[in-house]
């Protein structure tokens, strides 16, 4: 593979961040349209990992950790408490926590008396995937919150991967992206270039530009990722440290 093989990044003005997280949860407060129904869906679906973990790290059993978070998506799919939110007060990481903790102090007990799929909304939680998920990364150390964070974390590093993963599909390049795709997480030192040479059909000079073009493309995709979860203002390096931080905690 050359070096015109990697996919660029599109940074065309105003494509990037043209519709954040942030923006669909405010979007979401002021009124219901199928649009705004549909990007909430999905940014829950995204999103619930880290607050089943949270609550199963708080001593909830699985059974009640999918109930506590079934619960609040459901509420938060209602738009209850999303006319109150404040893109400037702070991060949806921050939000979507804080929120959560609220239910489960306040609300729990009226909101578990609906049994899992009672009440007008339900949101599909892939609660086998999440048992395994949780019990591979069930780092004893960890308090509930620093298991939020982690997950947090390792949630948009996962979806960084998919859309990189897309990015590739979409110009036919799947296969490349098979071989180079192990390169997005090992250090520099461990990286087998003669290996990714192999797999590619390409010379070991031609496997190294690859590679250096896939983890820049990656970390320009996570930046735009993170960024999506900040309110005006904030520094996106902090929000970069912080997440770095929680993963090295583990």
């Amino acid at each position: 593979m050359t070096c015109e093989h990697s996919t660029p990044v599109s940074t065309a003005p105003g494509d990037i961040f043209a519709t954040t997280h942030w923006t669909v949860v405010l979007a979401a407060g002021k009124r219901s349209t199928p649009q705004s129904d549909a990007a909430l869906e999905q940014l829950c679906k995204t999103y619930w990992f880290p607050l089943y973990a949270y609550a199963r790290r708080r001593g909830y059993s699985k059974e009640d950790a999918e109930d506590l978070t079934q619960g609040f998506f459901r509420q938060l799919l209602e738009r209850r408490w999303l006319a109150d939110v404040d893109r400037n007060k702070g991060r949806l990481r921050a939000f979507l926590i804080t929120a959560f903790k609220r239910f489960m102090a306040n609300e729990w007990r009226r909101a578990s008396a609906q049994k899992r799929g009672g009440g007008k909304i339900h949101l599909s939680l892939d609660t086998i995937f999440a048992e395994s998920r949780y019990a591979a990364d069930a780092t004893p150390q960890l308090t509930a919150e620093a298991m939020y964070d982690r997950q947090w974390a390792l949630t948009l590093l996962d979806l960084t991967i998919r859309k990189l993963e897309t990015e590739f599909a979409q110009v036919g390049k799947s296969g490349e992206f098979a071989v180079l795709k192990n390169c997005l997480v090992a250090a520099h030192g461990a990286i087998e270039y003669d290996a990714v040479a192999a797999g590619l059909g390409i010379g070991a000079g031609a496997a190294r530009v690859a590679v250096h073009r896939l983890r820049k493309q990656f970390r320009e995709l996570y930046r735009r990722e993170v960024l999506q979860t900040l309110p005006p203002g904030a520094e996106l390096e902090d929000e970069l440290r912080h997440l770095a931080k929680s993963l090295a905690a583990a």
